[in-house]
């Protein structure tokens, strides 16, 4: 055996552990959607776009396209902790050629919902995400004089 093995079989045993702590904490759909985010990043020339800064200092982006009051595209960006990225995706997706009025009555428990759950320390996560998203909305509808 050299360092080498050494080290690798180290960082397998390390992330095998680290793997079984997030399953116990967290449901398979959150680990997933931050694993494998879906619309993660900025999109070109969004139609609107919000970025809020929530109290845990997670900080999250909401950029929307938008047709005939239509979500045809939407991405999201945060700086924040695997919930608030799987917060963000499945959000994405739960939003997605619907249209404004249809997602106007998403709240935090439907997120939490989609995920499968959220532990309590965590749900702010969801929070920021829904409040982002609205304040990406709100600003579309100013832009276009519809509030």
């Amino acid at each position: 055996m050299n360092s080498n093995d050494d080290f690798s079989r180290l960082v397998k045993d390390l992330q095998k552990k680290i793997d079984k702590l997030e399953e116990n904490e967290y449901s398979a759909t959150v680990i997933n959607e931050y694993r494998n985010p879906f619309q993660f990043g900025f999109l070109q020339n969004p139609d609107t776009y919000a970025q809020v800064k929530g109290p845990c200092g997670d900080t999250m982006r909401f950029d929307l396209k938008i047709q005939d009051d239509i979500i045809t595209d939407a991405w999201f960006w945060t700086d924040g902790c695997g919930a608030s990225v799987a917060c963000g995706s499945m959000l994405t997706k739960m939003i997605t050629n619907k249209s404004i009025e249809e997602i106007a009555g998403i709240s935090k428990d439907n997120l939490l919902i989609a995920l499968h759950g959220l532990p309590a320390e965590h749900q702010h996560c969801a929070i920021l995400a829904i409040t982002t998203l609205h304040k990406s909305i709100n600003k579309y509808q100013r832009n276009i004089g519809k509030i």
